[in-house]
């Protein structure tokens, strides 16, 4: 409990009606989880307005209001508070209410198109090897120094994040690395939270159904560096065409990282095999278990941060070393007599291409490469073709299949991928629209030594269909064809 006055210090209000004087319970923005005595902020969705639900709120419980406009019928026992913005406003409320936690840890945001999961996880595991007590927010699930909490957003709410927060505050930890998605930023999730630093990893072609244009895609994620404060750091991958973009307008302490760059942070990759990476970082030569030069940038990201969080070099690099990658990011199995399996989580058509051309890189001789890629529903429709495209140039075969269909047909999701398909690659591709089918036969294809890829899904252990999900892990499918083949 706590009080109202307490929940709204640092709004601004267009007009108010009541007193702020009483005991909230809880913050709540869905009229379903309202509960005696709690505050309802009613905020406009993208599908769903909460001022439509205000009157049902107040008559479960609710016994105070934030709103943009006032419900035609207003009781004299409920307090009204109106903002011109909902959404920031409960961003604000949902900190106050939980002590704003994020001012008393270090919270760590890493945004990007791609890298984002594996950035925050090796922190989160760099961190509590370095012995401090961690939170972790992310896309594969929540942890709070080891416990974890599943996760159903890239970046939660801000009433659950600030409930998680809180927690880690709780439990003594010292820092939180989160992902930061551009849909939480253009909807106000971080709004409220003091960032200590924030990592940009890269930026292509992705959620443009939601965002429309590639320029608001970008906007988006710059937009979290515009509001870092004077005393965070700014960590950019310079050997992205955006990266300096990132860094126009931020306060924040400003500092980059690549490849191929003359950045602040550098690497060079030595070695690239199936085992790991053998990589040059800022002089030192280190094996690491990640693989790929994907995951040389993603590690360089880490370890940037670990320096501007001012951590031990060798501690940190002998760290790096030992640690794994997230689940679901070039997660590879062996079948008897060589066959090698890989479950990636890439989901756009860079992500796509960076895992193809990894493979590209590591493989030894003439192995062929078959690609299962699907692509899920009610999402960006203009990356289906092109993520079929860039799986036929760098793969031998491509099995086009189901991804998470959601509510769409999966047979005309393959058809928009189809399109994608240049007649010289016909017939190196087929469909199947069972996924299980799919994988099945991209294993009887192969022979000893080829590689067979399994895209889009990764850590998910479900495929939705008809918005019912049905227990579904590549990785698992993966295992029991090959077990099949003992």
């Amino acid at each position: 409990m706590k009080y109202l006055s307490e929940i709204l210090d640092g709004l601004a209000f267009t007009e108010l009606q009541g007193s702020a004087d009483m005991e909230i319970s809880a913050i709540v923005f869905d009229s379903r989880k309202v509960v005696t005595g709690c505050l309802f902020v009613a905020v406009k969705g993208e599908h769903v307005d909460g001022h439509d639900y205000i009157e049902q709120a107040v008559a479960n419980g609710a016994i105070a209001v934030i709103c943009e406009e006032l419900p035609a019928h207003v009781t004299g026992e409920v307090d009204f508070f109106m903002v011109a913005n909902s959404a920031t406003a409960l961003g604000k409320v949902a900190a106050n209410f939980y002590d704003n936690p994020s001012k008393k840890l270090k919270l760590v945001g890493v945004t990007g198109t791609n890298g984002k999961t594996t950035i925050a996880t090796l922190l989160y595991k760099l961190f509590r090897d370095l012995g401090y007590k961690c939170g972790l927010l992310s896309t594969v699930e929540n942890q709070v120094n080891g416990q974890v909490v599943m996760a159903t957003h890239t970046t939660p709410d801000p009433v659950q994040v600030n409930m998680l927060l809180h927690d880690m505050v709780e439990k003594g930890c010292d820092y939180c690395f989160m992902e930061v998605s551009s849909h939480a930023v253009v909807q106000h999730r971080i709004e409220g939270l003091k960032f200590a630093g924030a990592v940009f990893s890269n930026l292509t072609h992705d959620h443009l159904d939601y965002h429309k244009t590639f320029e608001a895609y970008r906007d988006a994620k710059k937009a979290f560096f515009d509001g870092l404060p004077k005393n965070a750091f700014a960590l950019t991958n310079l050997d992205d065409k955006n990266g300096m973009v990132m860094l126009q307008n931020t306060a924040a302490h400003k500092k980059t990282y690549g490849l191929k760059s003359m950045a602040d942070y550098r690497a060079k990759i030595i070695e690239n095999q199936f085992t790991g990476l053998l990589l040059n970082i800022d002089g030192e030569e280190v094996w690491f278990k990640l693989v790929g030069s994907f995951n040389a940038y993603n590690l360089l990201a880490v370890y940037a941060a670990a320096m501007l969080l001012e951590q031990d070099k060798a501690k940190v690099l002998t760290s790096l070393s030992k640690l794994s990658g997230a689940e679901g990011r070039f997660d590879y199995v062996t079948a008897p007599g060589g066959i090698i399996g890989i479950v990636d989580y890439a989901h756009t058509p860079d992500a796509v291409q960076n895992v193809l051309s990894t493979i590209r890189d590591v493989r030894k001789g003439k192995e062929k490469v078959i690609t299962v890629l699907g692509c899920g529903g009610d999402r960006d429709k203009t990356k289906r073709p092109v993520m079929a495209h860039v799986a036929c140039e760098w793969s031998d075969k491509v099995i086009l299949t189901s991804d998470n269909p959601r509510s769409e047909d999966p047979a005309q999701i393959i058809k928009d991928m189809e399109k994608g398909v240049d007649a010289r690659y016909k017939k190196q591709v087929m469909s199947i629209v069972d996924r299980r089918e799919a994988i099945k036969t991209a294993v009887n294809l192969a022979q000893p030594g080829d590689i067979v890829l399994v895209a889009g899904k990764g850590h998910e252990k479900y495929q939705e269909i008809k918005g019912v999900r049905n227990h579904f892990d590549d990785k698992e499918e993966l295992q029991a064809i090959f077990k099949l083949m003992e």
